[in-house]
């Protein structure tokens, strides 16, 4: 991956699917095709977030299997052991790494320590291609609103600060107040300025500038969010670009 640019894809998946056509390996697809490679690419997917979960596993290798069989998928699990013997040397290896929701607490607080938060640098800084949902998004941020620590969301500001800014998921998801909690949060300090994605939307980072923003829902939107300076805050609508 040398001289490929540092990049990020971190995007809210699809949480209510009942009348969408599109779904998340559609996001994960475009994830692919920014590694700038045609064929042959390797892939990683990293479930820390939800304890490496057999079911997901399994549900993510089986949708690989079906939609890309091209590509050479492998998992990173750490529980109870890292699963493969140079945990390093493996990521360094692919052309991207998936990352999956869960709780973006107890994603970053196992991959302390086992040292991954160096490792997804050397791996950002080398050209692999990082991505994930929901807490595969928030990770890379500054922080967010996060309910890994009880049904109300709660300020995290622990997240590995690849990207100068907080961001916010699920956005305009209607059983959390996430919209309102984001904005909340970022109007009072507790989190730095930000973006925030509604489902489907994802954004595409080039270093540490936002590219562009993209969906696979029609009229979903990208948000700049920051502090007004009165103990509000204003915040910019992005239209994202359509895939």
């Amino acid at each position: 991956m040398s001289g490929h640019p540092r990049t990020i894809f971190a995007f809210s998946g699809m949480l209510r699917s009942e009348s969408d056509t599109r779904t998340n390996f559609d996001l994960t697809s475009h994830a692919l095709s920014l590694a700038g490679k045609a064929d042959g690419q390797r892939v990683c997917y990293v479930p820390t977030g939800v304890g490496d979960s057999p079911l997901l596993i399994e549900a993510q290798k089986a949708t690989f299997s079906r939609e890309r069989p091209d590509v050479e998928l492998s998992v990173l699990q750490l529980f109870t052991q890292p699963s493969v013997a140079n945990v390093r040397e493996h990521l360094l290896s692919q052309d991207v790494v998936l990352v999956e929701g869960g709780s973006v607490a107890n994603l970053v607080a196992v991959w302390q320590a086992h040292g991954l938060a160096g490792i997804m640098r050397e791996c950002w800084d080398a050209g692999v291609v990082l991505a994930g949902p929901s807490a595969g998004s928030l990770c890379w941020h500054q922080g967010g609103p996060t309910d890994s620590f009880g049904d109300a969301l709660t300020a995290f500001t622990a997240g590995l600060r690849f990207l100068p800014y907080s961001n916010g998921v699920h956005d305009d998801f209607a059983d959390q107040p996430r919209r309102t909690t984001y904005r909340r949060l970022v109007a009072d300090g507790s989190l730095e300025p930000g973006y925030a994605t509604e489902d489907g939307v994802g954004l595409h980072y080039t270093g540490t500038r936002l590219h562009e923003a993209v969906t696979i829902r029609a009229g979903a939107k990208a948000w700049w969010v920051e502090p007004n300076g009165a103990g509000g805050y204003a915040e910019r609508a992005i239209t994202p670009r359509n895939i």
